[in-house]
């Protein structure tokens, strides 16, 4: 159920992990601020937020406790990152939020921070996606999804989207232009960035352990 801990790098793990998440949580607040429309996801957390009156941050913290509770129940294997995930990416998009201003009636500005923040979500992705300390919650769902359905991974991601895009939208979720240009371009820009990056994700762990006790080997050798 818990990948395992390479703690010989967590320090730096976990720095360059909070690194992306800072800046997923950016691209979440630009998302929100351009007022186009937004993912799925923050659609969801957003409307929920008004009702409850609560920050879309706390919101994602909460949801991704919630999310995270389910993926757990479904069995679906979990790391330290996705606890993490859970518990930074909603602080770090507030702060954003704080700092960002609300544009209205400028297209031209609204459509750069629109794409800005898609571009950004794709680095972020990979950011942390290539520390491999585990899926993010809703991630962690989607591949619940797909093995308990025995589906394929587009399309358990594409259902349970879709889902959430009716629900917040019935919910008063900032629905646009933008959530249809976020679902065209996220994926591009998330494959974009781990080219860039050369991220490799999800090393086995068989992997991890034998790379491990390689380098125990090596330090008893050199005494």
């Amino acid at each position: 159920m818990f990948k395992p801990i390479r703690w010989k790098t967590f320090a730096r793990d976990f720095l360059v992990i909070q690194v992306g998440f800072a800046l997923f949580g950016l691209s979440i607040a630009l998302l929100i601020r351009a007022n186009l429309g937004t993912g799925p996801w923050a659609m969801l957390e957003v409307a929920l937020s008004q009702i409850l009156g609560l920050t879309p941050g706390t919101m994602s913290v909460i949801v991704g406790f919630v999310v995270l509770s389910a993926s757990f129940i479904l069995r679906e294997r979990i790391g330290w990152g996705t606890v993490a995930n859970m518990m930074f990416i909603g602080p770090w998009e507030d702060l954003a939020l704080h700092f960002i201003p609300s544009v209205t009636g400028n297209l031209v500005l609204q459509g750069a921070m629109l794409l800005a923040g898609i571009l950004l979500m794709g680095i972020a992705s990979a950011v942390y996606i290539g520390v491999d300390a585990g899926a993010g919650p809703r991630d962690s769902l989607m591949l619940a999804v797909k093995r308990i359905s025995g589906r394929s991974l587009r399309l358990a991601r594409g259902s349970i989207e879709v889902a959430l895009v009716f629900v917040a939208w019935m919910l008063g979720g900032p629905a646009g232009i933008g959530t249809v240009v976020h679902a065209l371009l996220i994926g591009p820009s998330v494959q974009m960035a781990f080219k860039l990056f050369k991220v490799e994700p999800h090393m086995p762990d068989e992997a991890i352990v034998e790379s491990e006790s390689e380098q125990q080997l090596q330090e008893n050798t050199d005494f």
